[in-house]
Parts: C-alpha cells; structure tokens; sequence
C-alpha cells in the first residue's frame, strides 16, 4: 500500500460519508437560509464523488506532482459517463417519451383492471426487462419519468415509505432486469468479453430468473400502491399530437446510441446531430433534460477517478471469498462501490471457477438498488425523482429500506434457481 493508494481510500471513505448526509445538508439549508446555496450544493448527491475526485487530483499533484497527477486523471476511461448522459437527454426526449408513454397505455388498456394502476406495474416490471435493449440508463430514464407524475409528487398525500418502497424495486429492477442480453447492464458488459458470456447464455442464465423476481418485486409494490394511484385528471389537456417521422428519428438516435455505446466519438457526434435536429424541429420537444444529465455524468465520472484507486483492496477481497461467500459479499461490497467496478475486479483474477464468475455477477446485479452509487442507472433516477421526496431529496437510509425486500428477492431467485 502506498501513500497515494492510503490518501485515495480515505478520500473514498469520505465521499461515501458524503454520499450518506446529503439530506443533512439539505436541512441545514433550510436552518442557515444565508449559506443555503452552499449547503444546497453540498447536498447534491450528483455532486459527491466528481467534487472528491477534484480533491484527489489535487493531493496527487501534492505528493506526485502535477503532472502524474493530470496522467492519472486522462488514464482514466469515461466512456460510461459519456454514455449515461447522452443516453439520458435522449431517452428523456417528448417524442421517445411519449412514444414509450403510448405502448404502455395501449398494453395497459387491455387489462381488466385500473388502467392507471396497470401502467403502474408496467414501468416498474416491463420497462426495466426492455433495459436488456435499450440499455440500464435508458430504462430508468423512461422508468422515472413515466413514474414521477403518478408517485413521487409531493401534492398527492403519497406516504414517503411508499415512495421509497417504489423507489426501491425500481432500482433493484432495473439491475437485475438488464440480465437479459450481454451488453445493456454495466456489470455483466464489465465481463461479458473476458468470459465469452453472450446474450444467449445471459438470458439462459441470468435473464429468467431476473425477469421472475422483478415480476414479484413489481406486483408486491403495486399492491401496496393500489390505494394510492388514482384515475387520470379528466381535465389534463391531451398531449399535442407528434408526427411519426419525428417519433421516428428520435427512436432511431436512440438505437444508434445504444448501438454505439462503446464508441463515445461516434455517440457524441450523433448526441451533436440530435440537438441539431431537437433545435430544428422545437415545437415537438419539452425542454432538454441537459442539466440532470450533466450532473450524472459528473457522479459517474468522480466514480470512476475515485474507484481507479481503490483495487489494492477490493480484489483481494474478491479473490479470497468462497462460491457462496462472494455471493453475498458482492451484494454488500456493490453498495459502496459500485457494481461495474467490482465486476471488472473479479474479471482480473485469474483462474475463477464458472461458479465463482457467476456469483460475483449475480450478487453485483442484485445489490445494485441498496445505495446511489451501486449502479450507474441509479444517479439518473435521484436526479429526475429527488423533488418528489421530503427536502427535496432522497434519504440513504429511505432507499436502503425500500430496496432491501426486492433485493432479497433477486438474491433468492438468483441464488437458489
């Protein structure tokens, strides 16, 4: 261990702290309205980790010097972070949006039950499956803004444990609901190559068991929903009408940048074509959700500077846990690191057993919804549902209660089918 590698894992565990008091600061917000766009700024979660990954570079340049300092930061890859943002902005686009919107209400209609309640369990259970197509992040895009107007408002009495509770299976489903192909979870691409996993042998091995636990995860919480969604507002104005074409194009940019997910120079020029084309053609557009991305990105970024330091004590963690132990030690140790990371971890070790390969993947995806930072989808989601929450803001504490019931059922379902 050296001097860096010691500095680096305190800086980590100060940014976890971090990570865990941002409601705090948000109240204090509230006590010292003075300081409150300082405390405010604190108590953004999107800002943790790329404000303590500034702080690590600067005590890299301090011990190593600013040049090894600014070598460290570009031998990182960003091609995550990249991906994340532009796939938010996208995704999040009124005519991918409401094409997406339209498919639900249709399948949503032909259920004979509330059609309101029906739409419910559709973006918590067929939405995360489709993110084994269209990507994690993309799903929880779509997931959270369908969602956000039917739960996570503060103006419908919706009790903030229910909140939570739907919080937490959307997280845990989106996950586990990416198991289905080799490219679209960011912990299974981690080793999809080194192993030769392909989508085949992911949906065999992974993709059934995932999809039957975010059924139950989906239909217990929409349960305790039930009398809490009510009827659509029989005075919302309809949504003005998008010509097909423009559906279209924006539906093709997505399957480009799912496409090209790990080429950034070619997402990013198709990313620069689509403002473009959103510019040209305003009048079918909602404003950008350009900011919420760019915060995202920020976290993922900071994840990644702050992470590159921390494998001298991660993988001998990983390398010494038996079958069974690796299991559950991936589902915690995912909760404060990051479920990509720990995989790409494990896919250094030389030797592991296919039993051992498939319990580290399989505790990572089921202990992806316990925290902010166990999976890249879910900054995207704080991001796009925090100002639903008391404080504006999602509780660390909130999250891992509502996430702990689904994510046991992912393990069970993961672990013993």
């Amino acid at each position: 261990m050296t001097d860096l590698q010691l500095i680096a894992a305190i800086l980590f565990a100060l940014a976890l702290a971090h990570t865990f008091a941002t409601k705090s600061f948000e109240r204090l917000a509230d006590r010292f309205p003075r300081h409150a766009g300082l405390w405010h700024f604190f108590g953004e979660v999107e800002v943790v980790f790329g404000l303590w990954a500034f702080i690590l570079i600067i005590a890299i340049a301090f011990v190593s010097g600013g040049e090894q300092a600014i070598a460290y930061a570009e031998s990182r890859t960003y091609t995550e972070p990249l991906f994340v943002f532009v796939i938010m902005v996208v995704a999040a686009s009124k005519p991918v949006l409401e094409s997406i919107r339209a498919a639900i209400a249709a399948l949503a209609s032909l259920v004979p039950l509330r059609t309101p309640l029906v739409r419910v369990w559709l973006c918590l259970a067929m939405v995360p499956l489709l993110g084994s197509l269209i990507t994690e992040p993309a799903a929880m895009t779509l997931a959270a803004l369908m969602l956000g107007p039917q739960i996570f408002r503060q103006d419908r009495g919706m009790p903030e444990w229910i909140k939570y509770a739907a919080l937490g299976v959307l997280f845990v489903n989106i996950s586990i609901g990416g198991t289905l192909t080799s490219f679209a979870a960011p912990p299974v691409l981690m080793v999809a190559a080194a192993w030769h996993w392909d989508s085949a042998f992911m949906a065999a091995t992974f993709g059934w068991k995932a999809a039957l636990a975010v059924v139950i995860n989906a239909t217990a919480v929409t349960i305790l929903l039930r009398r809490h969604v009510g009827a659509d507002d029989p005075h919302a104005a309809p949504a003005a009408p998008i010509p097909l074409l423009v559906s279209a194009i924006h539906l093709l940019f997505l399957a480009a940048v799912v496409g090209f997910a790990h080429h950034p120079v070619i997402f990013m020029g198709l990313f620069m074509f689509f403002l473009g084309f959103t510019t040209a053609y305003e009048q079918y557009q909602n404003p950008l959700i350009l900011k919420q991305g760019l915060l995202v990105g920020f976290f993922l970024a900071g994840l990644v500077v702050l992470g590159g330091m921390q494998q001298w004590w991660l993988q001998p963690i990983v390398s010494s846990l038996e079958p069974g132990a690796l299991f559950l030690g991936a589902t915690a140790l995912t909760a404060v690191t990051d479920n990509a990371a720990l995989t790409y971890l494990g896919s250094l070790i030389a030797g592991m057993s296919d039993e051992a390969k498939y319990m580290l993947v399989a505790g990572a995806v089921a202990g992806g919804g316990l925290t902010v930072i166990a999976n890249a989808p879910n900054p995207a989601g704080v991001s796009l549902l925090r100002d639903g929450f008391a404080d504006e803001s999602i509780g660390v504490a909130g999250l891992l209660a509502g996430a702990l019931p689904p994510t046991l059922v992912a393990m069970a379902a993961l672990f013993f089918l």
